[in-house]
């Protein structure tokens, strides 16, 4: 699919045209350098790779200064490879945010938010307090039984446990846009988008 890369802003809220109140996320979507073109012949596959937001050439390797040197721009930070472009751009062009049209429905990836390690009351929703009588002691928010204990005398593969929760890649679909801003190259998405403040997304149409 043909997208774009941005960062998120932040989330804010519009009233629609019926007067509902929308809670949007914005996102600075581009200026997108198109840094290469790869093409079935020489790479076995077409698609078109994107780099947004400055790098400064002190942090970057010289593999990376060589790559962006091809096209007369120095070294980015995130590179995504886009498939399936309606029109293969110009290579060392930019995509830019009108790209997109109001009223559209988007796929927005990200990397959620780090929770560290929880337990199964907010990893997994459980009850968690429950009666309270009857002797229970300590055991408000534990998870319980894990299984029986002579046949299997182990823990299943799957079982809901605590442990290591969010920082994973989420993608969240049909997502509407609401507002396109060309000059601020700020895109509106009604709803929320995975990732903290200032983190990378990749928006496909």
């Amino acid at each position: 699919m043909s997208g774009i890369i941005g960062k998120k802003i932040g989330m804010t809220s519009v009233f629609g045209a019926d007067g509902k109140y929308l809670p949007c996320t914005v996102i600075l979507a581009g200026p997108c350098l198109v840094s290469q073109i790869r093409t079935k012949s020489n790479d076995g596959y077409d698609a078109v790779q994107l780099a947004f937001d400055d790098k400064k050439d002190k942090q970057s390797t010289k593999a990376e200064l060589g790559h962006f040197k091809k096209v007369n721009s120095g070294a980015k930070r995130k590179i995504v490879e886009f498939r399936e472009f309606p029109e293969t751009p110009e290579l060392g062009s930019e995509i830019k945010v009108d790209l997109f049209s109001e009223g559209e429905f988007v796929n927005v990836i990200g990397t959620s938010k780090g929770k560290g390690f929880q337990g199964v009351v907010r990893r997994h929703h459980f009850g968690g307090v429950g009666m309270q009588t009857h002797g229970q002691h300590n055991r408000l928010r534990a998870p319980g039984s894990l299984g029986a204990s002579s046949d299997p005398s182990r823990v299943m593969k799957g079982m809901r446990m605590g442990g290591h929760m969010g920082h994973e890649r989420i993608k969240i679909q049909n997502l509407q846009v609401i507002k396109v801003i060309p000059e601020q190259n700020l895109l509106v998405i009604k709803g929320a988008v995975p990732g903290h403040i200032g983190a990378y997304v990749i928006v496909e149409k």
